[in-house]
């Protein structure tokens, strides 16, 4: 019989590993997230135990297991359009102010399913009215980064989206697709989505404008959450901007920032 709730020890073996890997803190109340998460795998795999399972996982040569394991437990809400503040700095303080000869540059450092991404997109390519921009999403979820590469959305789920951007840039699926909503192949194609762990190396992809970190950092302890603002300030040009969820602080490590409300910070 399938085991019904995750021992403690047991538990504290997948928050250590999770914690390993991404960086990420499971508080004992995740327990029955983590029961009702893995219980899939444990069924895959005709298992009782949570033990067993995470002996099976981290098996040598189990890296794709290993990556399910993340990705099962790593969370990833998000909607269009969704802190709107944020949207309107951009729009009034700092669209205006780009310079029109010189790509702009974002990127959405924990992307999720691409919300955030193509929300900045419409809004970049309402705004310039020019090709010289582009955003890079990243997340350390595989799953989310294919669904955020297709563009493909549950269309009960576009709220926050303006009226007169989904006229121009969402279309409504017909079909096998009917339901469902589907952005713009011109904003799809200047948006690219990689694979990001953030408490690695970060790789050599340039250098931003615009760094959107929004609602990651509460699952960070604060060791974790220095070094990830860190790296992330190398990623900052002169002159550019960080966003933090609007519940989120850098208060103690702001690596140089000048904070410019509680959630917006620029590099000098």
């Amino acid at each position: 019989m399938l085991q019904e709730r995750i021992s403690d020890a047991e538990f504290n073996r997948f928050k250590d590993f999770i914690y390993d890997r991404a960086g990420i803190r499971l508080s004992d109340e995740k327990k029955t997230l983590v029961t009702s998460r893995l219980s899939k795998r444990l069924r895959h795999y005709s298992m009782t135990s949570f033990g067993t399972y995470f002996d099976l996982m981290t098996e040598l040569g189990r890296e794709k297991e290993q990556q399910i394991v993340i990705d099962l437990l790593t969370t990833n809400e998000t909607f269009f359009f969704r802190e709107p503040k944020h949207f309107e700095f951009l729009a009034n303080e700092i669209i205006p102010k780009i310079n029109r000869n010189k790509r702009f540059r974002v990127w959405s450092a924990a992307s999720s399913t691409g919300k955030e991404a193509y929300s900045v997109a419409m809004l970049l390519d309402d705004k310039l009215n020019n090709n010289l921009w582009e955003i890079l999403g990243s997340d350390i979820n595989h799953t989310v980064l294919q669904e955020a590469a297709l563009g493909l959305y549950q269309q009960d789920r576009i709220d926050g989206i303006p009226t007169d951007y989904l006229k121009k840039y969402c279309f409504k699926g017909k079909d096998e697709f009917e339901g469902k909503l589907l952005i713009d192949k011109g904003l799809i194609d200047r948006v690219k989505f990689i694979y990001v762990n953030l408490t690695l190396p970060l790789d050599e992809f340039g250098t931003f404008q615009l760094i959107l970190l929004r609602n990651v950092l509460i699952y960070f302890d604060n060791e974790t959450k220095s070094q990830i603002i860190k790296k992330v300030v190398l990623k900052l040009e002169s002159g550019g901007f960080l966003f933090i969820g609007h519940a989120e602080s850098l208060k103690g490590f702001t690596h140089g920032l000048i904070r410019i409300s509680s959630s917006i910070y620029k590099k000098p």
